[in-house]
Order: C-alpha cells, then sequence, then structure tokens
C-alpha cells in the first residue's frame, strides 16, 4: 500500500502517518470552520449562536435577515465542537 511506502521513506509507521495525517486534517478543517464563524461573528457583532439569538429576540437585528446565518452559525458551532473533541481523542 501507497500508506507503508510512504511510512518507510519518513522513517515513520503507517499508524505514526496516519495519525499525523489525520491530526492534520483536523485542524485545518477546524481553521476553516473557526474561519467560517468568525466572518458570521462580525458580521452581526457577536461571538456565539446564544448573543446572535439575544440580538434577535431585542430586535437588533430582524429575524429575517439573519435567519439562514442562524442555522449556519449553529452548525458551524456544532463543527468546531467535534473537530476540537476529535482532535483531544488523538491526544
Amino acid at each position: 500500500m501507497i500508506y507503508e511506502t510512504i511510512a518507510l521513506r519518513l522513517s515513520l509507521t503507517p499508524q505514526e502517518l496516519e495519525r499525523e495525517s489525520l491530526r492534520l486534517f483536523l485542524r485545518h478543517q477546524l481553521r476553516l470552520t473557526e474561519s467560517q464563524l468568525l466572518h458570521l461573528a462580525r458580521k452581526y457583532g457577536v461571538t456565539t449562536i446564544t448573543e446572535l439569538d439575544c440580538k434577535v429576540q431585542d430586535g437588533q437585528i430582524h429575524e429575517d435577515e439573519a435567519f439562514e446565518d442562524y442555522f449556519t452559525f449553529d452548525y458551524l458551532e456544532a463543527k468546531r465542537n467535534t473537530l476540537l473533541d476529535s482532535l483531544e481523542d488523538l491526544a
């Protein structure tokens, strides 16, 4: 297999290469997710989905203006938590 060949070239075991590859992938996905979260947070002047919900409830942001972003924000926060948990499992 290609994993074994590359691992040997790098003086790693296939398991080490797999683990480091997975760690790198998860970190990359985490950076992308956090970047998207930051974009939404700046757009509405919040840091969490809870703050966005409060601004909608207080009437500072119109619900129809933030409707889709609300669900995207929620999804991205859940994805970030999953990625962080997965990285912790690798530690």
